[in-house]
């Protein structure tokens, strides 16, 4: 959720041209990473529950990736890119983690 949280204090400052753009876009991603796991928890077996773990991890690198094409754009400063890049890293290795738990 604190990634939720990050990216709309996040995208507050972009230009408006990235309104329906990246903005939308990283604002979706992020919602999408939480939204997947408490989906994936009302589903009957581990098989199931695992399918919205790897949606959610595929919006974690949808959203790092997006990260960096704003901090290419000079959207965002290096520090704050920095410091976004390590949590959604370690967002990933955690929700990578359960999964790997979730098969086994």
């Amino acid at each position: 959720m604190q990634i939720v949280d990050d990216t709309y204090d996040l995208v507050g400052n972009f230009p408006s041209l990235e309104k329906f753009n990246l903005k939308s876009q990283l604002m979706r991603c992020s919602v999408s990473v939480p939204s997947n796991i408490a989906e994936g928890t009302s589903k009957s077996t581990d098989k199931h529950f695992n399918k919205y773990i790897e949606d959610s991890l595929g919006s974690a690198f949808e959203w790092e990736t997006q990260l960096i094409i704003a901090f290419r754009r000079k959207y965002i400063a290096k520090e704050q890119f920095s410091e976004l890049s390590n949590k959604i890293q370690q967002l990933q290795k955690m929700i990578s983690g359960f999964q790997v738990g979730l098969k086994s």
